[in-house]
This record gives C-alpha cells, structure tokens and sequence, in this order.
C-alpha cells in the first residue's frame, strides 16, 4: 500500500502558484457586464435566443442588406399569408433530435452553400448563413461575400470550421454574449468532454438534449432542409406554388414529436425588407402626383392663356403633401427619378380629362397618407430592434436577483474548479 501523501500546509507561495494556475479570462466581478474586452478575448460562441431584434442588427452588421427576421406566431395558413413576400427561409428552433440519416443526401450538391455546425453554440449564425449565402439576389456585403467565395469549393465540415474561426462572424455573434453567457458555454463544453470520457459508448439522453436552430430554403428550385448538426442537406422535394406552405407540415410534424410539457420552439422568417418596397412604393407615388399636377396645370394653362405661375391649378393637393426627396422617409430624389409608373397614370397624362386626373390626384393624396404611416411604423421597428440590441450589448437588461447572483457565482465557482483540476492548467 502506497505510502499516504502528507498534506501541505497553505502558504503564501502556494496561494500564489494556486492563483496563477486560474485562468484569468473575466479579471472582474463575474457577475458584472460583460466588456469589449471579455468577449474579444473569449473563444468561444454565445448562445442566442430566438429573438427576431437580436437576429436582424446580426444581419445589418453582418452587411446583408434588405432583408428582415419576423417571427411567425402561427403556422396556419390564413396568417402564413400575411408574411412579406417574398420569404427567403425560415429558421426553427426546437430541442434537436437526430433524424433519419438515409434522408440526407449521399454529398452537398452542386450549387448549394451549406456548413455543418462544428462549434458549440454556433447554430444561429450557421442557420443565418446557410440562408443568406443560397439567396443569389441577396447584397451580402464585403466580408461575406469574399467568405462565400472564398468557401465555395469547401466541404459543409470545412465551411463549419472556417464559420469557427471567422473573427468577423464570431465578434458580430458574441457582441451579445453576457458574462453569464461565457460561463455557461464553458462549463458546459467542460462538461461535454467529461461526459465523453467517462463513457463513450453510451447513448445521449434525450433530456440533455439542446435547443438547436436549423433553416428551410429553397434553392434551385427544391426546398432544402439545412441542419448544421446533419452531415448533408436533406431535400424535402421540387417547389409548389408556396414553399413556405409546403414546409410547415414538415415542422409541424416534428413539433408533434414531443410531449406537451416540450412544447419550446420558435420559428423565424427572413423576407424581403418591407420598408424598401414601401419607399419604392412611395417613390412612384411622389413621381405619379408631380407628374399628374403638372400635366393638370398645363391643362389650365392652354385653357385659360395664363402662365403656369398663375395658374389655379398651381395649388392643387393636400398642404402636407410629399412632392420631392425627404430623409425622414429614406425617400431619395434617384429613386424617385427611377419610379415607373402606372399604365393607368400613363393614360391620364396623354389625357385632356382635367376632372379624372384631379380624381386620380387626389386618390394617389389620400394613398399617399396611408404608405407614409406605414413607413414611419416600419421605422419605428427597426429602431426598436437597435433598442433592444444596444441594451442587450451593453448588459442594461433587468439585473440579477439575489438568488441569480448566488447562482452565478457557484457556476462561476465551478469553472474555476474544472480548470484549476485540468492538467493543461499553468504551473
């Protein structure tokens, strides 16, 4: 029997080495915001809820332009209509189960850009760029669009592993990682890799199951099944008439998987940003009532012999009326200029129906109205979304409670304790 080692009496020097062999990543209070230089200097990946705000300033940072994340409350069919067309994917998160890998393709097909998750955490921004980099109409910005180039002759496992070390991607997805956030995906990584250890053979209990974000796409004509957990993608078959209804059973059906108790899942939509097509839409408005007030003015002018600046007509339309460019509705004077119009204001500007083009005038007014509302909601919601993202990012959400507190500190303690045990700890 080996000899029973004797104990060491605590000294300075060992507080010392013992201290030295923790390893330093959040020198603060761990229950304090997180900073710039906690997350730069972290390297891992957050987890991120489903929260549309988060999703859509990750998007905009990212440099994908006109595009918008909207949750989808229901998969009924009278409110799957209510979503802005047209609808580039969808994003479900749901506590991930393996499935059939017979459904997966034998290899990635051509022409479809797809990455496997290979780091933890990492599903949100894998989902949002299995979307985005199968869109080809879509401006994805500079840096990702080198990236999508740059990886297109990669394997799904290499594009996962270059999403890991993009510095880009990984800084745009922790800038919403709290400290809490950190410490949890370590210890739980930790965790992982004990669990592993200590049995490998065993299978994984679906109760440790985590939330995990996959995306629907449709691409070249057939909608796909983009799991980053999943070798391949899986083809759910050629494009109806709506691939958005045709997907929903495919979700539904694995909603029903679980029990009620289970019932955890969110589904997002990335659409076409609707504040472009209504500043688009307002632009032929300004275009078509400028347009219909100068032919209604020229009217009066050849019937009355007047010139145009005495003209009656020359005050025609409401008071408040938008006739030119203005910032506060993004509305610029190019893409007035670029405005198509109607086939119908076409007719009433070769006309000499003085009485149907104030008509109409006065019809494109009162519609006018009704898009500048519209315009100024949508502004409204974009900025709420940098809202909440800002106070997201600078930790200004509820503090913790006291048990919150007490529970972070054990998490943290715990960290503490998984590394200090680690035999790759410093000397």
């Amino acid at each position: 029997m080996a000899a029973r080692p004797k104990r060491r009496r605590v000294t300075e020097s060992n507080r010392a080495s013992s201290e030295k062999s923790t390893p330093n990543v959040f020198p603060q209070d761990p229950s304090a915001p997180a900073t710039s230089e906690d997350r730069s200097r972290w390297k891992g990946f957050c987890e991120i809820e489903s929260e549309p705000a988060f999703f859509n300033v990750m998007l905009r940072d990212f440099g994908v332009e006109d595009v918008r994340v909207q949750e989808v409350v229901s998969l009924d069919p009278d409110m799957l209509a209510y979503l802005p067309r047209p609808v580039y994917g969808l994003i479900f998160l749901f506590k991930w189960r393996e499935e059939d890998p017979d459904k997966q393709e034998p290899s990635c097909p051509e022409g479809i850009w797809f990455a496997n998750q290979t780091v933890n955490n990492a599903c949100a921004s894998v989902a949002l760029l299995n979307i985005v980099n199968n869109i080809p109409e879509l401006k994805l910005g500079e840096h990702l669009q080198q990236f999508k180039e740059f990886t297109l002759d990669f394997t799904p496992a290499l594009r996962g592993d270059a999403i890991g070390n993009f510095e880009f991607v990984k800084t745009i997805h922790n800038s919403f990682a709290r400290k809490m956030d950190m410490l949890n995906a370590d210890l739980q990584l930790k965790n992982d890799a004990s669990s592993r250890k200590k049995s490998k053979a065993k299978e994984s209990d679906e109760d440790d199951a985590g939330f995990h974000f996959i995306a629907f796409v449709p691409v070249q004509g057939r909608v796909w099944k983009l799991d980053g957990l999943e070798r391949q993608p899986e083809n759910l078959g050629p494009i109806s008439d709506d691939w958005v209804l045709q997907v929903a059973p495919e979700i539904e059906t694995r909603m029903a998987q679980y029990e009620d108790g289970q019932i955890e899942f969110a589904i997002l939509s990335l659409v076409k940003e609707p504040l472009t097509q209504l500043v688009a839409t307002l632009a032929e408005n300004v275009k078509s009532i400028v347009s219909i007030r100068q032919r209604l003015l020229q009217l009066q002018c050849d019937q009355s012999g007047l010139q145009p600046d005495t003209a009656a007509g020359n005050n025609l339309g409401e008071k408040d009326l938008l006739l030119g460019p203005c910032e506060q509705y993004r509305l610029s004077q190019e893409a007035i200029d670029q405005a198509v119009l109607s086939p119908e204001v076409e007719q009433h500007l070769k006309s000499d129906d003085i009485v149907g083009s104030s008509a109409v005038a006065q019809e494109l007014a009162t519609a006018q109205a009704s898009i500048r509302a519209s315009i100024r909601d949508e502004i409204k919601a974009i900025q709420a979304d940098d809202d909440r993202a800002a106070s997201r990012r600078n930790d200004k959400e509820k503090r913790l409670s006291n048990q919150d507190q007490l529970l972070f500190r054990n998490t943290w303690c715990a960290v503490l304790a998984e590394f200090s045990r680690s035999p790759y700890s410093e000397a």
